[in-house]
């Protein structure tokens, strides 16, 4: 065995051990074993198959649903400022006042949590009580899917979801074929075929035999390689091997077969597409992890402002003490010390209100109602089959405001899976969309050939169909008949339609086209192909048949027609079909050479609405787009291609340059360890000079290539030399190794405009997902439809499903719910802008409006000993964050506009101020602390000298005059700086505002009242003070001269800003529109003619055709049913008899 080498970043990958063994038909035998999963506890090794997606149980939610929102900072300070209020020594204000605004908030959010989780429990229930026959003894018995367990042997019936992952054993087509649909796991539409074992195919033919099989499965453990199976069959002393073309995996419909049965291999949550989706994680935007670190920022200035007033009254009572001896027997029982420690604590209480739990309240229902926005949006809802847009999590809303980048899944998502005939060239001639010929078809025209089929093609040409009518062009001929005979599709008849099943979309658009034309495919058999040509049958014996692949890239078929001819047609890539066009090629098989040219066909998978416009949108708006799909690499380069994606002046980074560009990144960092990171984006650039050239790159990689990098660089392991002479990589860890390979791939990625991950598993896309999240710290979004996307969408700070027909686990697993790819524009540079404006300039306008006018607490303690006494009335603080100033920013949170959602998406290039956090940072709150510093200064120390002495004609110069002059300054203050900076004005924002001047005035007179007094003199203190204030007309002006003092700075702001000529994102993006404009998004031609960089269009099947099972005649029906395995209420679905060929 050779070395290992120890400048490797890895080992060889170890195989899969074969511990997982399955006996069919014997449940007590899995019972028996137990695993470990927690210290002492242990459950079943064989999962049942019940599935449990929901977080919370009747027992658990209310201690797990109190932990988790008890990691909000602001939850344990409030709980922590009602624990001091329970001191009486120490107490300024009732302890409940604080726990019914807290016990209030925690109801809210619980409840909004067990709504969710109550969805996801009826989701389950619906799920697990889906209907299957399970054999029970001798016979099949309706159980539910929840009753199944490793080892049943399961019947399903066609148009059915496969409940678990399942070994094929037989199934009523020839060969025990098995034709499946991957729509709910993948998005493809196209069919795929699984096949069973020969020896179960032959053995297992009825119920009693099915009821006496004991075979024993024994393959890999559970895992979440959707694409691979390895394992092995015992039974009757005999071994076979098992792979993953006999694997029927959970999620997946039963197509084209009537019934088949199979063996439990994995259930509930050890199969393949459940291991695929991830845990739910509790997700937190940008703005709520700062406000968690802003509120121990602000905890910590209380208590440190608390301290040194607390310390402050302590050297001030000493020395009030020795001047005022007449007060000794007031502290006679207490030192400065600890009047020092009192006051300390109610300081503390009494500023724990700068941070309001009012905010919080508020918060949830900013969230609540711009989820709304969402749901009611008309232009964000699709007619087509009635699906609105659906906010199904209302805490991430501001977040939508800050995307970065967006990965997308392409079959469902960008595309909608579904190929259509566009264009031909026969014989020099170009038919089709475009060409002008295009119309609706002539009455009659083809009547005699008409044949009833499922689908129909949207091709029409008049001309063309003309000429194929006129039967005068022997070039149009041979080029129809290629497209009737050259395919691997599957014919059956269903009453008087005859149904096309593909191996993929693309080819069957080929047979509608030709049967739109008058060629239309009848049937075929394991050596014959049978078509109509302008209503006459025609039998093509078939010789031979050259199915496509990645490599071949074409596919040829030889047959012999009726009159004794032997003709190759051959359909491919124009750039693998225009080189055997004379000469042979070096690797080109015998047959295929020297061809005639008939024509070439332009086939559109058709892009959703809007798909190319919203991508060139989002990225004008700086939002990358990266595509993860399991598709082929021709496939998504030509996707990316026309949804504008990629474009021909972009260069292609591919997996040979991408590993020598990680090679030199990692030397030279390894050269250079001591420089730190900073430099290493601009090495890497530096580092593939012929890259530097260019402005645009984008990278395309297989899932292959990532599963390396994602593995801690093996992508570098090629290099064994170079690796050895390296003395540094002995010294670096291979977790360290592979965290650098990980973070040069990441920023080599982010450098480029573009990336396509052709061939990923559900794993790979949330894995990439979190690389970036890791690596770079953005905020990122996933959207996709399948369940092979749910992994991503948990992963993703923001997870977004495509409301589709087909399938549901992507969006019940979302954040939100969209009909179209399209609606992301107007859910990000609309709504999530807008969200994240209205968020940040509430938070800002509430910080300043509490600091405004809460701060003149700390200046009121130098002028009254520092004795904690209260500044205001007890009604004034309690009613100031609730209705006073509540609602001029609550109507800002909740209908605040700069622009228009029409200038929204005129300019995507506003959208950058959320990605770079310029309108919340802390920054932004250090000027609003300043600000409302500055606010509560001039209004305390302006009433302050104004009240000196005394004020105006009345005697009112007292302290409670004083505290309504301050508070009455301190909220016009406020109101007056929020008047000015609202720029979306409604009739509810005006009338917000008057709401808060009459609460005050009116909850003033109620509280301030001599009635109220009378009644309870301790609680309301304040008799008649603002009536005897407010009257008097100096006191008037002094409020006056506070609110234009504190005016002034923001009007000296704006009119700097003017006058200096500093213009706004806004005029900035209205100046480059005028500039240079932005041309309108047209679909053309990827490659002008004669360009150098030639790229095939050429995507023909997602995989490997039927060729194999044609020739074979396996998948053609024998003249009769298998005897006893059709369910007696099954049809045999009727195939065309071969017919005899006239030769």
């Amino acid at each position: 065995m050779a070395e290992q080498d120890p400048g490797c970043l890895h080992g060889k990958k170890q195989l899969p051990a074969f511990t997982w063994e399955v006996r069919a038909n014997d449940r007590h035998y899995h019972m028996q074993f137990k695993k470990r999963f927690a210290f002492c506890l242990s459950k079943q090794k064989y999962a049942g198959n019940a599935i449990k997606t929901a977080k919370y149980n009747v027992f658990t939610f209310l201690p797990l649903n109190l932990y988790e929102q008890f990691h909000r900072m602001a939850n344990i300070y409030f709980v922590f400022v009602i624990l001091l209020q329970t001191i009486p020594a120490i107490s300024t204000l009732p302890w409940y006042t604080l726990l019914f605004p807290v016990s209030c908030l925690l109801i809210i959010r619980g409840v909004r949590d067990l709504i969710d989780d109550i969805g996801r429990h009826q989701s389950d229930r619906n799920i697990n009580s889906r209907p299957c026959e399970i054999l029970c003894g001798k016979s099949f018995r309706w159980q539910k899917w929840r009753d199944i367990r490793v080892g049943d042997i399961v019947r399903l019936r066609k148009e059915s979801l496969v409940p678990a992952d399942m070994l094929l054993l037989c199934s009523s087509e020839p060969s025990s074929l098995c034709y499946v649909e991957t729509t709910d796991i993948d998005g493809e539409t196209n069919l795929k075929f699984r096949q069973a074992l020969l020896v179960t195919h032959q053995e297992l033919v009825r119920e009693e035999s099915l009821a006496a099989f004991d075979g024993t499965v024994t393959c890999e453990e559970p895992n979440s390689r959707m694409h691979s199976f390895t394992g092995t069959l015992a039974w009757r002393g005999q071994t076979y091997p098992l792979d993953s073309e006999r694997i029927l995996l959970r999620g997946c419909r039963l197509r084209n077969t009537d019934v088949c049965y199979g063996l439990v291999i994995y259930a509930g949550f050890d199969s393949k597409i459940m291991r695929n989706c991830g845990k739910i994680k509790r997700k937190r935007t940008k703005l709520e992890r700062m406000m968690d670190r802003l509120v121990i920022i602000i905890f910590v200035v209380l208590l440190v402002t608390s301290l040194c007033l607390a310390i402050a009254s302590g050297f001030w009572a000493k020395m009030f003490q020795e001047k005022h001896s007449y007060l000794s027997a007031f502290y006679k029982h207490t030192t400065p010390a600890q009047q020092a420690f009192f006051n300390f604590w109610g300081f503390t209480i009494l500023l724990s209100i700068i941070i309001p739990m009012s905010m919080y309240i508020m918060f949830e229902f900013i969230y609540l109602v711009n989820s709304c926005f969402i749901n009611w949006d008309l232009d964000m809802y699709y007619a087509a089959k009635d699906i609105p847009a659906q906010a199904r999590s209302t805490s991430l809303n501001d977040q939508l405001g800050q995307i970065e980048y967006i990965f997308s899944d392409k079959t469902g998502t960008l595309t909608q899976n579904m190929m259509s005939f566009k264009k031909c060239c026969v014989n020099g001639t170009v038919y089709g969309t475009g060409t002008g010929h295009e119309d609706n078809q002539p009455p009659g025209s083809g009547a005699t050939w008409s044949h009833h089929v499922q689908k129909k093609s949207d091709f029409c040409d008049v001309t063309l169909l003309e000429a194929a009518q006129r039967d005068k062009d022997p070039v149009l001929r041979e080029f129809l008949r290629l497209l009737a005979l050259c395919h691997t599709v599957m014919v059956e008849e269903k009453g008087d339609q005859l149904v096309y099943q593909a191996a993929s979309p693309d080819e069957e658009a080929l047979v509608l086209a030709a049967r739109n034309l008058g060629y239309v495919f009848l049937a075929r058999t394991q050596d014959t192909i049978t078509i109509s040509e302008l209503g006459k049958e025609r039998v093509y014996r078939v010789l031979a048949m050259l199915d496509f692949n990645s490599d071949r890239k074409r596919m040829s078929v030889l047959v012999r027609d009726p009159q004794g001819t032997i003709r190759l047609y051959t359909k491919g890539a124009d750039t693998v079909i225009l080189e055997r066009l004379q000469s042979r090629g070096p690797n080109e098989t015998f047959t295929e050479r020297a061809l005639d040219l008939l024509g070439a066909t332009a086939i559109e998978d058709k892009l959703q609405d809007g798909v190319p416009e919203t991508i060139q949108l989002l990225k004008l708006g700086n939002i990358k787009v990266w595509v993860l799909t399991g598709d082929k690499q021709e496939t998504a380069v030509n996707i990316g291609y026309a949804c504008k994606l990629l474009t021909d002046d972009m260069e292609i980074l591919e997996e040979k340059e991408i590993s020598e560009i990680l090679e030199a990144h990692w030397v030279s960092n390894n050269n250079s360890s001591g420089n730190g990171e900073a430099q290493s984006s601009s090495r890497l650039s530096r580092r593939y000079p012929k890259a530097s050239q260019h402005k645009k790159r984008a990278i395309i990689i297989s899932g292959d290539f990532l599963d390396k990098i994602l593995h801690t660089g093996e992508v570098l392991k090629e290099k064994r030399r170079l690796w050895r002479r390296l003395p540094c990589c002995r010294a670096v860890g291979s977790e360290q190794q592979g965290s650098l390979v990980e973070k040069a791939f990441v920023d080599l990625a982010t450098s480029c405009q573009a990336v396509i991950c052709c061939r990923v598993t559900p794993k790979q896309k949330a894995l990439m997902v979190q690389l970036v999240k890791k690596h770079k710290k953005a905020i990122t979004l996933a959207i996709g439809d399948g369940a092979n996307d749910v992994n991503m969408i948990k992963t993703a700070d923001i997870g977004v499903g495509i409301n589709g027909l087909e399938g549901a686990q992507a969006v019940q697993c979302s954040d939100y719910a969209l009909a179209q790819f399209s609606y992301l524009q107007r859910l990000l540079l609309v709504h999530g802008r807008w969200a994240y404006l209205r968020t940040c300039k509430f938070l800002r306008y509430f910080f300043y409006k509490t600091f405004a006018g809460l701060m003149a607490q700390v200046w009121f303690a130098f002028h009254s000993g520092f004795t904690a006494q209260p500044l205001y009335e007890g009604w004034f603080l309690a009613l100031y964050n609730i209705f006073y100033t509540a609602y001029p920013v609550l109507s800002m949170g909740l209908l605040e506009q700069d622009v228009s959602a029409k200038k929204s998406l005129e300019f995507p290039e506003l959208y950058v101020v959320g990605q770079q956090d310029e309108l919340f940072n802390y920054r932004v709150f250090g000027i609003t602390l300043l600000h409302g510093v500055s606010t509560s200064l001039a209004s305390f120390y302006i009433a302050f000298w104004a009240f000196r002495d005394h004020v105006g004609s009345k005697a009112v110069g007292d302290y409670e005059s004083f505290a309504v002059t301050v508070a009455t300054s301190a909220l016009l203050s406020v109101l007056m700086e929020i008047i000015l900076d609202t720029k979306f004005w409604t009739v509810l924002s005006f009338a917000m505002v008057a709401a808060s001047l009459l609460l005050f005035c009116l909850f003033s007179f109620l509280t301030q009242s001599i009635d109220a007094f009378r009644i309870a003199p301790a609680i309301f203190c304040f008799p008649d003070a603002s009536r005897n204030a407010l009257t008097d007309p100096y006191v008037l002006l002094v409020v006056l001269l506070s609110l234009v003092v504190n005016t002034i700075p923001s009007l000296t702001i704006h009119l700097y800003h003017t006058m200096a000529g500093k213009t706004t994102i806004q005029q900035k993006t209205r100046l480059k529109a005028k500039r240079a404009p932005e041309p309108s998004v047209e679909l053309r031609a990827h490659v002008s003619r004669g360009s150098f960089h030639r790229r095939s269009s050429y995507a023909f099947s997602h995989q490997e055709g039927y060729a194999g099972l044609i020739t074979r005649g396996d998948s053609l029906r024998a003249g009769a049913a298998r005897p006893g395995l059709l369910h007696p209420e099954m049809q045999t679905p009727a195939v065309s008899s071969p017919r005899s060929p006239s030769l």
